[in-house]
């Protein structure tokens, strides 16, 4: 028995020594560029386009902060503790004020893997309800496929706890002297993301409802009908600057065709299959992508995005 103790003691000092070098590496390894002020309060760090791989260490993605004269609020707290660490030590050299707010715009792994970081930090960590749902239903795929795209051992990284404040209504948070509306304006890419409107700076935070540059992703919890509609309600922050999940900032009209046309395309010619009686390899089949070929992750994302929307389509033909 007193051997056993020993040898499990021993396991867990192990484990314990190389997740702490693992950590260390990836603290100190420079997995994000400076972040971009993008308009007198906002800050960003725009991500390069692609999967999540060890040469990227998961930053593939966009995320932001905002800056009041009292506190911080971040916008998404990255796809690991040591990308969520590094996160902070670049805040700290833009302002010394601390981060009092941690918003998940969504429930993907790229948006609040690092949650738990935050939260020693003394941030109170924010998402919609049936977010934070989702995020401990699939917390441990999560863990488990970070650890693989980033080539880590098993068992060095955990789905964090779940969100602090967990909403439904709009809010607002008062960062000193700088308003922040949150606001959920229906399912799109996932089930009830937010949106953060800093009207000081007329710049919307959008997060995944917006893509730029690289083909939208539809998955499994993706409801496309809704998204088309959201991206729709954006027009009512007029000539404001939007920040997307993935790609460069700029106005909504910019978004246009690889967010709303690309849907577009992917919801009218499901709908229109379904109601011809075709199955899913055909509707696949007969789609034409292409002229969204200029789009990056093309490749990876055009077949799987034309499944998932047929199979939205096919619910909605045999749910009237």
């Amino acid at each position: 028995m007193m051997q056993t103790r020993l040898v499990n003691a021993a396991t867990l000092i192990t484990t314990a020594i190389s997740a702490f070098f693992v950590s260390r590496a990836y603290a100190t390894d420079n997995i994000l560029p400076p972040p971009q002020k993008i308009t007198e309060h906002v800050y960003a760090w725009i991500g390069p386009y692609g999967g999540p791989s060890k040469e990227n260490k998961g930053y593939r993605m966009n995320m932001a902060f905002v800056v009041g004269s009292d506190a911080v609020a971040v916008l998404e707290t990255g796809y690991t503790e040591a990308m969520a660490r590094e996160m902070l030590e670049q805040i700290k050299r833009v302002t010394p004020l601390p981060v009092k707010y941690a918003i998940n715009s969504n429930s993907q792994p790229d948006r609040f893997m690092g949650n738990d970081v935050f939260r020693r930090n003394g941030a109170r960590i924010i998402a919609h309800r049936k977010e934070a749902e989702r995020m401990q239903l699939l917390g441990g795929d999560y863990a488990m496929a970070v650890q693989n795209s980033l080539g880590l051992s098993a068992g060095l990284v955990h789905s964090p706890d779940e969100p602090d404040q967990q909403v439904e209504a709009d809010f607002n948070l008062d960062l000193g002297n700088l308003e922040l509306r949150v606001m959920h304006l229906g399912a799109a890419h996932t089930p009830a993301p937010l949106v953060a409107y800093i009207p000081a700076d007329n710049a919307v935070y959008a997060g995944d409802i917006l893509y730029g540059g690289r083909l939208a992703a539809v998955i499994q919890d993706s409801n496309v009908k809704s998204w088309l509609a959201v991206f729709q309600k954006l027009y009512r922050f007029g000539d404001a600057t939007f920040i997307p999940g993935h790609g460069v900032p700029g106005k909504l009209s910019s978004f246009e065709f690889s967010t709303r046309d690309y849907l577009t395309l992917l919801y009218d010619h499901m709908g229109r299959q379904i109601e011809a009686g075709a199955d899913l390899q055909e509707s696949i089949k007969s789609l034409d992508q292409s002229r969204f070929k200029v789009l990056a992750n093309y490749d990876e994302l055009a077949g799987r995005n034309a499944s998932w929307t047929y199979l939205e389509r096919e619910a909605e033909f045999f749910s009237r």
